[in-house]
């Protein structure tokens, strides 16, 4: 999580690189847990480049099969190690595949933005 400075008044916010190798790590350790994770990315301002102090980390999951309701498939998933509070979102492989076909607004901007980090 964020720190605040011994000697400032600021906080000090992870950059970009320190997120993503961050993630990388949580992948690993999320795939042992979820074998049935096929795909993993973040989108949004760290995506973009566009992050500040605040920000939090969109992540984007794809599995293969999933009987869960949308709303509660990242209840699942631990995102305490992270070092920013994070949101993440999990589609079942024929969700994500039907919803980059009829390329709706929220799928042309995943499509657009998304940087993968699995596989």
């Amino acid at each position: 999580m964020p720190v605040r400075s011994l000697n400032l008044s600021v906080f000090k916010w992870p950059s970009r690189t320190q997120v993503e190798n961050a993630v990388r790590a949580w992948a690993a350790i999320a795939l042992k847990e979820h074998p049935e994770m096929l795909r993993l990315g973040y989108f949004g301002s760290y995506a973009r480049g566009d992050w500040g102090v605040g920000s939090d980390l969109d992540l984007l999951v794809v599995v293969a099969q999933t009987q869960v309701p949308f709303e509660r498939r990242s209840l699942a998933w631990d995102l305490s190690q992270l070092p920013i509070p994070a949101e993440l979102l999990i589609y079942s492989q024929p969700e994500w595949r039907r919803m980059q076909m009829e390329q709706g607004k929220f799928a042309q901007t995943l499509a657009r933005e998304t940087v993968w980090i699995y596989p």
